[in-house]
Protein backbone atom coordinates (compact mmCIF):
# COMPACT_ATOMS: atom_id res chain seq x y z
CA UNK A 1 0.00 0.00 0.00
CA UNK A 2 1.60 3.52 -1.02
CA UNK A 3 1.03 6.24 1.25
CA UNK A 4 0.74 9.44 -0.24
CA UNK A 5 2.51 12.38 1.94
CA UNK A 6 1.22 16.09 1.19
CA UNK A 7 3.53 19.02 1.91
CA UNK A 8 2.90 22.04 3.20
CA UNK A 9 -0.21 24.18 2.00
CA UNK A 10 1.38 26.88 0.09
CA UNK A 11 4.33 24.40 -1.74
CA UNK A 12 2.53 23.91 -4.96
CA UNK A 13 1.60 27.39 -4.88
CA UNK A 14 5.28 28.66 -4.05
CA UNK A 15 5.87 26.30 -6.83
CA UNK A 16 3.81 27.25 -9.66
CA UNK A 17 4.80 31.31 -8.79
CA UNK A 18 8.17 30.69 -9.14
CA UNK A 19 7.73 28.83 -12.22
CA UNK A 20 6.16 32.01 -14.17
CA UNK A 21 8.43 34.33 -12.92
CA UNK A 22 10.86 31.96 -14.57
CA UNK A 23 9.40 32.53 -17.83
CA UNK A 24 7.93 35.94 -16.98
CA UNK A 25 11.42 37.49 -18.73
CA UNK A 26 11.65 35.28 -21.38
CA UNK A 27 8.40 36.80 -22.39
CA UNK A 28 9.23 40.30 -21.78
CA UNK A 29 11.69 40.11 -24.18
CA UNK A 30 9.60 39.00 -26.72
CA UNK A 31 8.00 41.44 -28.06
CA UNK A 32 11.80 43.90 -28.44
CA UNK A 33 12.80 40.63 -30.59
CA UNK A 34 9.93 41.06 -33.07
CA UNK A 35 9.91 44.70 -33.45
CA UNK A 36 14.20 44.60 -33.63
CA UNK A 37 14.51 44.36 -37.49
CA UNK A 38 12.95 47.11 -37.67
CA UNK A 39 14.86 49.48 -35.85
CA UNK A 40 18.01 47.53 -36.94
CA UNK A 41 17.07 48.43 -40.41
CA UNK A 42 16.62 52.21 -39.61
CA UNK A 43 19.81 52.49 -37.24
CA UNK A 44 21.40 51.04 -40.34
CA UNK A 45 19.76 52.61 -43.54
CA UNK A 46 19.03 55.83 -41.83
CA UNK A 47 20.60 57.09 -38.82
CA UNK A 48 24.29 56.00 -40.00
CA UNK A 49 23.73 57.75 -43.49
CA UNK A 50 22.75 60.50 -41.66
CA UNK A 51 25.44 60.71 -39.20
CA UNK A 52 27.86 59.62 -41.89
CA UNK A 53 26.80 62.48 -44.55
CA UNK A 54 27.00 65.19 -41.51
CA UNK A 55 30.86 64.08 -40.42
CA UNK A 56 31.68 64.45 -44.09
CA UNK A 57 29.69 67.11 -45.00
CA UNK A 58 33.08 69.05 -42.67
CA UNK A 59 36.01 67.36 -44.47
CA UNK A 60 37.31 67.69 -48.10
CA UNK A 61 37.22 64.30 -49.73
CA UNK A 62 37.48 63.48 -53.49
CA UNK A 63 36.65 59.78 -53.24
CA UNK A 64 39.99 58.23 -52.26
CA UNK A 65 42.27 58.67 -49.67
CA UNK A 66 41.60 60.41 -46.09
CA UNK A 67 39.00 62.94 -46.08
CA UNK A 68 40.49 66.21 -44.53
CA UNK A 69 38.54 67.99 -41.81
CA UNK A 70 37.91 71.81 -43.01
CA UNK A 71 35.50 72.72 -40.58
CA UNK A 72 31.69 75.05 -41.76
CA UNK A 73 34.07 75.55 -44.71
CA UNK A 74 31.48 73.73 -47.16
CA UNK A 75 28.48 75.52 -46.22
CA UNK A 76 30.15 79.01 -46.22
CA UNK A 77 30.66 78.15 -49.74
CA UNK A 78 27.34 77.06 -50.03
CA UNK A 79 26.18 80.86 -49.04
CA UNK A 80 27.75 82.44 -51.49
CA UNK A 81 27.24 79.82 -54.41
CA UNK A 82 25.19 80.97 -57.01
CA UNK A 83 24.39 77.36 -59.18
CA UNK A 84 22.95 75.86 -55.26
CA UNK A 85 21.23 79.25 -55.18
CA UNK A 86 19.63 78.73 -58.43
CA UNK A 87 19.16 74.74 -57.31
CA UNK A 88 16.93 75.86 -54.57
CA UNK A 89 15.19 78.49 -56.62
CA UNK A 90 14.50 75.57 -59.09
CA UNK A 91 13.57 73.48 -56.38
CA UNK A 92 11.03 75.80 -54.97
CA UNK A 93 9.36 76.37 -58.32
CA UNK A 94 9.12 72.24 -59.00
CA UNK A 95 7.63 71.90 -55.22
CA UNK A 96 5.08 74.47 -55.89
CA UNK A 97 4.16 73.27 -58.85
CA UNK A 98 3.72 70.00 -57.46
CA UNK A 99 1.14 71.31 -54.43
CA UNK A 100 -0.55 73.73 -55.78
CA UNK A 101 -1.16 71.95 -59.35
CA UNK A 102 -0.69 68.19 -59.42
CA UNK A 103 -2.28 67.66 -55.94
CA UNK A 104 -5.86 70.09 -56.89
CA UNK A 105 -5.92 68.22 -60.16
CA UNK A 106 -5.60 64.81 -58.64
CA UNK A 107 -8.41 65.64 -56.19
CA UNK A 108 -10.24 66.85 -59.60
CA UNK A 109 -9.84 63.63 -61.29
CA UNK A 110 -10.58 61.52 -58.09
CA UNK A 111 -13.49 62.99 -57.47
CA UNK A 112 -14.63 62.63 -61.02
CA UNK A 113 -13.85 59.00 -61.17
CA UNK A 114 -15.66 58.04 -57.88
CA UNK A 115 -18.76 59.61 -59.86
CA UNK A 116 -21.76 56.59 -59.91
CA UNK A 117 -22.78 55.57 -63.76
CA UNK A 118 -19.16 55.77 -64.66
CA UNK A 119 -18.87 53.74 -67.69
CA UNK A 120 -15.50 51.89 -68.19
CA UNK A 121 -14.70 52.80 -64.51
CA UNK A 122 -11.62 50.28 -63.83
CA UNK A 123 -10.31 51.06 -66.96
CA UNK A 124 -9.82 55.26 -66.35
CA UNK A 125 -8.33 54.33 -63.24
CA UNK A 126 -5.70 52.16 -65.14
CA UNK A 127 -4.82 54.77 -67.38
CA UNK A 128 -4.81 56.91 -65.17
CA UNK A 129 -1.81 54.99 -63.31
CA UNK A 130 -0.14 53.57 -66.08
CA UNK A 131 2.32 56.63 -66.05
CA UNK A 132 3.69 56.11 -62.29
CA UNK A 133 5.04 52.60 -63.65
CA UNK A 134 6.47 53.61 -66.55
CA UNK A 135 10.71 53.46 -66.46
CA UNK A 136 11.57 57.33 -66.37
CA UNK A 137 14.22 56.98 -68.99
CA UNK A 138 11.16 56.15 -71.33
CA UNK A 139 9.66 59.12 -69.83
CA UNK A 140 12.44 61.60 -70.87
CA UNK A 141 12.63 59.36 -74.49
CA UNK A 142 8.82 60.19 -75.14
CA UNK A 143 8.98 63.66 -73.92
CA UNK A 144 12.06 64.28 -75.91
CA UNK A 145 9.98 63.67 -78.85
CA UNK A 146 7.04 65.71 -77.39
CA UNK A 147 9.50 68.80 -76.81
CA UNK A 148 11.68 68.81 -80.08
CA UNK A 149 11.90 71.67 -81.71
CA UNK A 150 11.78 70.61 -85.20
CA UNK A 151 9.49 67.38 -84.86
CA UNK A 152 7.76 67.16 -82.15
CA UNK A 153 4.13 66.85 -81.24
CA UNK A 154 4.23 70.24 -78.63
CA UNK A 155 4.74 71.88 -82.27
CA UNK A 156 3.17 70.14 -84.18
CA UNK A 157 -0.32 71.16 -82.76
CA UNK A 158 1.05 74.57 -82.28
CA UNK A 159 1.18 74.49 -85.99
CA UNK A 160 -2.13 72.95 -86.71
CA UNK A 161 -3.64 75.12 -84.49
CA UNK A 162 -1.93 78.77 -84.72
CA UNK A 163 -0.05 78.26 -87.11
CA UNK A 164 3.46 79.20 -85.34
CA UNK A 165 5.93 76.27 -84.48
CA UNK A 166 9.72 76.12 -83.93
CA UNK A 167 9.57 76.76 -80.35
CA UNK A 168 12.49 76.17 -77.63
CA UNK A 169 10.85 74.20 -75.37
CA UNK A 170 13.92 72.38 -73.39
CA UNK A 171 16.32 75.58 -75.18
CA UNK A 172 14.61 78.33 -73.44
CA UNK A 173 15.11 78.98 -69.33
CA UNK A 174 11.79 79.52 -68.67
CA UNK A 175 10.03 77.12 -71.29
CA UNK A 176 12.31 74.17 -70.35
CA UNK A 177 10.63 75.03 -66.70
CA UNK A 178 7.25 74.51 -67.43
CA UNK A 179 8.40 71.44 -69.52
CA UNK A 180 9.75 69.82 -66.09
CA UNK A 181 5.87 70.98 -64.41
CA UNK A 182 4.16 69.04 -67.75
CA UNK A 183 6.07 65.90 -67.07
CA UNK A 184 5.62 66.52 -63.01
CA UNK A 185 1.75 66.90 -64.11
CA UNK A 186 1.75 63.92 -66.48
CA UNK A 187 3.25 61.93 -64.28
CA UNK A 188 2.49 62.23 -60.49
CA UNK A 189 -0.96 62.92 -61.02
CA UNK A 190 -2.38 59.83 -61.45
CA UNK A 191 -0.64 58.39 -58.39
CA UNK A 192 -1.77 60.59 -55.91
CA UNK A 193 -5.30 60.20 -57.76
CA UNK A 194 -5.40 56.84 -56.19
CA UNK A 195 -4.59 58.06 -52.85
CA UNK A 196 -7.72 60.30 -53.09
CA UNK A 197 -9.76 58.13 -54.26
CA UNK A 198 -9.43 55.28 -51.89
CA UNK A 199 -10.48 58.41 -49.48
CA UNK A 200 -13.68 59.21 -51.16
CA UNK A 201 -14.65 55.73 -51.07
CA UNK A 202 -14.42 55.70 -47.51
CA UNK A 203 -16.94 58.68 -46.69
CA UNK A 204 -20.24 58.31 -45.57
CA UNK A 205 -22.76 57.52 -48.16
CA UNK A 206 -24.99 58.86 -45.41
CA UNK A 207 -23.31 62.54 -45.36
CA UNK A 208 -24.02 63.40 -48.55
CA UNK A 209 -27.43 62.16 -48.42
CA UNK A 210 -27.85 64.20 -45.26
CA UNK A 211 -26.51 67.15 -47.65
CA UNK A 212 -28.91 66.67 -50.43
CA UNK A 213 -31.93 66.57 -48.00
CA UNK A 214 -30.62 70.26 -47.11
CA UNK A 215 -30.36 70.91 -50.17
CA UNK A 216 -26.79 71.59 -50.48
CA UNK A 217 -25.78 71.68 -54.38
CA UNK A 218 -22.37 69.95 -55.94
CA UNK A 219 -20.03 72.64 -54.88
CA UNK A 220 -21.51 73.25 -51.34
CA UNK A 221 -21.54 69.55 -50.89
CA UNK A 222 -17.50 69.21 -51.90
CA UNK A 223 -16.63 71.91 -49.88
CA UNK A 224 -18.53 70.98 -46.57
CA UNK A 225 -18.89 66.99 -46.87
CA UNK A 226 -16.04 65.71 -49.36
CA UNK A 227 -12.94 68.16 -48.30
CA UNK A 228 -13.42 67.97 -44.52
CA UNK A 229 -13.83 64.16 -44.85
CA UNK A 230 -10.37 63.93 -46.79
CA UNK A 231 -8.24 65.69 -44.50
CA UNK A 232 -6.06 62.68 -43.23
CA UNK A 233 -5.51 61.83 -46.80
CA UNK A 234 -4.91 65.01 -48.18
CA UNK A 235 -2.43 66.22 -45.66
CA UNK A 236 -0.74 63.02 -46.31
CA UNK A 237 -0.53 63.65 -50.17
CA UNK A 238 0.56 67.09 -49.59
CA UNK A 239 3.33 65.92 -47.30
CA UNK A 240 4.23 63.31 -49.94
CA UNK A 241 4.23 65.44 -53.10
CA UNK A 242 6.32 68.06 -51.29
CA UNK A 243 9.23 65.64 -50.03
CA UNK A 244 9.21 64.45 -53.91
CA UNK A 245 9.44 67.48 -55.62
CA UNK A 246 12.09 68.63 -53.16
CA UNK A 247 14.30 65.48 -53.89
CA UNK A 248 13.50 65.67 -58.13
CA UNK A 249 16.00 64.39 -60.01
CA UNK A 250 15.05 62.39 -63.16
CA UNK A 251 13.03 65.02 -64.80
CA UNK A 252 15.70 67.58 -65.19
CA UNK A 253 18.11 65.26 -65.65
CA UNK A 254 17.15 63.24 -68.48
CA UNK A 255 15.49 65.73 -70.29
CA UNK A 256 17.50 68.86 -70.16
CA UNK A 257 20.98 67.71 -67.97
CA UNK A 258 19.91 71.03 -65.34
CA UNK A 259 20.02 73.05 -68.10
CA UNK A 260 19.96 75.63 -70.18
CA UNK A 261 21.99 78.37 -68.15
CA UNK A 262 21.13 76.31 -64.95
CA UNK A 263 17.07 77.15 -64.87
CA UNK A 264 15.98 73.09 -64.14
CA UNK A 265 18.82 72.40 -62.09
CA UNK A 266 17.66 70.98 -58.71
CA UNK A 267 18.95 70.15 -54.96
CA UNK A 268 19.58 66.79 -55.81
CA UNK A 269 21.30 67.60 -59.48
CA UNK A 270 23.41 69.39 -57.54
CA UNK A 271 24.86 67.20 -55.10
CA UNK A 272 24.96 64.24 -57.83
CA UNK A 273 26.90 66.74 -59.81
CA UNK A 274 29.47 67.96 -56.85
CA UNK A 275 30.15 64.20 -55.98
CA UNK A 276 30.21 62.44 -59.44
CA UNK A 277 31.45 65.21 -61.47
CA UNK A 278 33.95 67.07 -59.90
CA UNK A 279 35.02 64.69 -56.69
CA UNK A 280 34.11 67.44 -54.20
CA UNK A 281 32.14 64.51 -51.97
CA UNK A 282 32.50 66.68 -48.85
CA UNK A 283 30.61 69.96 -50.94
CA UNK A 284 28.01 67.59 -51.30
CA UNK A 285 27.57 66.12 -48.78
CA UNK A 286 27.29 69.33 -46.93
CA UNK A 287 24.34 70.13 -49.90
CA UNK A 288 22.89 67.24 -48.86
CA UNK A 289 22.63 68.01 -45.10
CA UNK A 290 21.40 71.73 -46.23
CA UNK A 291 18.43 69.67 -48.05
CA UNK A 292 17.84 67.36 -45.12
CA UNK A 293 17.22 69.63 -42.90
CA UNK A 294 14.92 72.38 -45.51
CA UNK A 295 12.87 69.25 -45.91
CA UNK A 296 12.20 67.89 -42.70
CA UNK A 297 11.88 71.46 -40.96
CA UNK A 298 9.20 72.21 -43.86
CA UNK A 299 7.48 68.96 -43.58
CA UNK A 300 7.01 69.66 -40.42
CA UNK A 301 5.89 72.90 -40.82
CA UNK A 302 3.21 71.56 -43.49
CA UNK A 303 2.00 69.06 -41.09
CA UNK A 304 1.40 71.17 -38.87
CA UNK A 305 -0.74 73.88 -40.77
CA UNK A 306 -3.02 70.97 -42.06
CA UNK A 307 -3.52 69.62 -38.90
CA UNK A 308 -2.33 66.43 -39.87
CA UNK A 309 -1.70 65.26 -36.12
CA UNK A 310 -5.17 66.11 -35.48
CA UNK A 311 -6.56 64.49 -38.37
CA UNK A 312 -5.13 61.52 -37.47
CA UNK A 313 -6.27 61.29 -33.90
Amino acid sequence: MTTTVAGPPGAARAHSTQGREEHRPRKAWAPYLFISPFYLLYVLFMLVPVGVSLWLSLTEWVGLGTPHWVGLRNYRLLATDISFHRALGNTAVFVLVAVCLVVPLALLIAQGLNTRGLRVRDLWRTAYFVPIVVSPILVALIFGLVFDRQFGLANAVLRSLFGTGGVDWLGDPGLAKVSIALVMLWRWTGYLTVFFLAGLQNVPRELYEAAALDGAGRLHTFTTVTLPALKPVTAFVVVTSFIGAAQIFEEPYLLTGGGPAESTLSVTMFIYRAAFQRQQFGYAAAAAVVLFVLVFGLSRLVNRLLGIGKAAS
